[in-house]
């Protein structure tokens, strides 16, 4: 599965996900671009957005992109804090439908 991870999380968390993809928003020159234009762009090339914005979904209409959300609940997102939701997040990722939120905490 190809992952994004959101701006808002430690580019170093792309290592974590063992058996699929994960680039950094950052690293890919995205960062800056609003939710919108972020989801439309990520649909193209990424099955899964993880972020730690869990209000995207209130300000997107999720169903429309072909793209899972997935939002981190941790107490910050350092990689310290976000790491160890890493386990949950694999554990997840195969029954994640595009359009949906899935919170981990």
């Amino acid at each position: 599965m190809n992952i994004l991870l959101d701006e808002n999380l430690d580019w170093r968390l792309r290592r974590d996900p063992a058996g699929h993809t994960a680039e950094s928003v950052s690293l890919i020159g995205w960062a800056g671009l609003k939710n919108g234009a972020l989801l439309a762009a990520a649909e193209k090339r990424f099955e899964v957005l993880l972020t730690m914005d869990s209000n995207m979904v209130h300000q997107q209409n999720l169903p429309r992109f072909r793209i899972a959300l997935v939002a981190l609940r941790a107490k910050s997102n350092r990689l310290a804090d976000t790491r160890p939701l890493m386990p949950k997040v694999l554990a997840a990722l195969p029954g994640i439908q595009p359009g949906t939120l899935t919170v981990i905490s």
